[in-house]
Parts: C-alpha cells; sequence; structure tokens
C-alpha cells in the first residue's frame, strides 16, 4: 500500500511539474546594490548573490581601492528608442573619447539602424538587451535564446555584423536558469553597479541633483547605468565625464572587464 501511495504521489508530482508553466517553476529575482558611503564597492544582496556563481559581472572585482593609482569605471547604456537624446549623447562620447556599451532593443534596430551603426563605428559594443524587452525571468530556456537571436538577426539585416555577445536583463529581472542558459549557449550576462532613476521622461531629475547623486556614488570599477533617452543624462554627460577624468578615473570596456576572468 505505502509503494502505491509513493508511486501515485511521485507521478502526480511530476505530471505538476509538466503542466505547470515556467514562471511557476523559476524563481524571479531583480538586481539592485547597495551602495555606501566613501567610494566603496557596492554589494549585492544574498538573494542574487548566485549571479556572479553563473558567470554574470556587475563590477570589476580587479579593481577595488578607491584611492588606486588605476582607477577605472565601465559606462553603459540601455536604449530602447531615439528621442533626439540618444544622438546628443553619441556626440559627447565621441567629443571626450570615450567608449561605453549600449545594450539595444529589436526597436531601435528597425527604426534607426543608422543611429546603431553609428555606435560600431564611432568603437562603441552594441550589445543585446533582447528584441522586445520581455520579463525574462518569466520564459524558457528556448524563449530566452529566441529573444536574444531575434535581436542578432535584426543586427544583421538592418546594421550589418555581429552583434556582440553581451547580453542585459529588461529591467534586471532574471532568474539562475536564465544566466545558466545564456552562459552555455555563450553569452555574457553584464548587470551594473550604479544606476539612478532616469528611465522616466516625465520625471526627470534637475540636472544638478543628478550629477550630485552619480558623482557622489562613484566607485573604483564602477558599471555605470545610464539611459540615454533622458534629457537630464544628455544635459550632464559631459560635466560628469569631464570631473571623471579629473579625479583620475579612465573608461575601459566590456573586453577588457570579461578578459580578466578568463
Amino acid at each position: 500500500m505505502k509503494k502505491t501511495v509513493s508511486f501515485l504521489l511521485t507521478f502526480f508530482t511530476v505530471v505538476l511539474c509538466f503542466m505547470l508553466p515556467v514562471s511557476a517553476t523559476r524563481t524571479g529575482v531583480d538586481w539592485y546594490c547597495a551602495h555606501v558611503k566613501g567610494h566603496v564597492q557596492p554589494t549585492v544582496g544574498r538573494d542574487i548573490a548566485f549571479a556572479e556563481e553563473e558567470g554574470a559581472y556587475f563590477i570589476d572585482r580587479s579593481h577595488t581601492e578607491p584611492d588606486s593609482e588605476d582607477k577605472v569605471l565601465y559606462l553603459t547604456f540601455d536604449a530602447g528608442y531615439e528621442n533626439g537624446n540618444v544622438e546628443k549623447i553619441l556626440d559627447v562620447l565621441k567629443e571626450q573619447e570615450v567608449p561605453a556599451a549600449f545594450f539595444i532593443l529589436g526597436n531601435l534596430v528597425t527604426k534607426n539602424a543608422s543611429l546603431v551603426k553609428r555606435m560600431a563605428e564611432e568603437g562603441h559594443t552594441v550589445c543585446n538587451h533582447t528584441v522586445s524587452h520581455k520579463d525574462m525571468s518569466r520564459v524558457s530556456d528556448k524563449e530566452l535564446l529566441e529573444e536574444l537571436h531575434a535581436l542578432e538577426s535584426l543586427y544583421e539585416t538592418h546594421v550589418g555584423g555581429t552583434l556582440s555577445r553581451f547580453y542585459r536583463p529588461p529591467e534586471g529581472r532574471f532568474s539562475r536558469e536564465n544566466l545558466i542558459c545564456a552562459r552555455e549557449n555563450g553569452y555574457i550576462t553584464v548587470f551594473w553597479s550604479f544606476a539612478y532613476p532616469d528611465w522616466d521622461n516625465q520625471r526627470q531629475m534637475s540636472a544638478d541633483k543628478a550629477k550630485k547623486i552619480i558623482m557622489e556614488n562613484v566607485h573604483n570599477g564602477e558599471i555605470m547605468l545610464l539611459h540615454p533617452t533622458s534629457e537630464t543624462n544628455a544635459a550632464i554627460l559631459r560635466d560628469v565625464i569631464v570631473d571623471l577624468k579629473a579625479q583620475g578615473y579612465r573608461f575601459g570596456t566590456l573586453d577588457e572587464l570579461t578578459a580578466q576572468g578568463e
């Protein structure tokens, strides 16, 4: 009798797992960093600490000292569309000779291919933010790869060349399974160690306040996330870069960052 009951429990458990949607069998989490004073590197919560174990990056672990002679910062942007400010951001980067990484969506490729092509031609790394900005923690491995491959195809068709293998989950929403799938298929997941509320074009901070937040939280090895559609970011980026250079920071590339782990 006990064997029969045990068999039935096992059977129904297996059946239930197959019936449940992917989102019910995976634990979705949100990326975040806890900042502390003193320009030291921030920490991440225990619930997301597994990200680094699965090959994701959010900071440069080889550059930790705030007063080091070699201070590096990685400038990254999540770009889904153009509203005039992305071009302004590119103008500043070109003027200041600063490399950046742009995590793009399908909309930007299809509607502003020349802008994306300019990113690549001017030495920036063009990266994968998925084709449609879905919550990746709720999709299967197959759907995740379809999102990544679809953007690669659009890039090849509209821009030419090959999209980089750097990937950032939309809104920083992900699961351990997402990271494993990305890593096993040759993608490198890149989060961030600093971001601020800059994405809502209807609720932009003043230039002075935004710059103060950015400069107060700068740290060696930082991966900075900004949204290039922000009017405030377009207005302050030149001053931010000039001030960072004056403090001894240089701007690295994601290739440099990830080569250290090879």
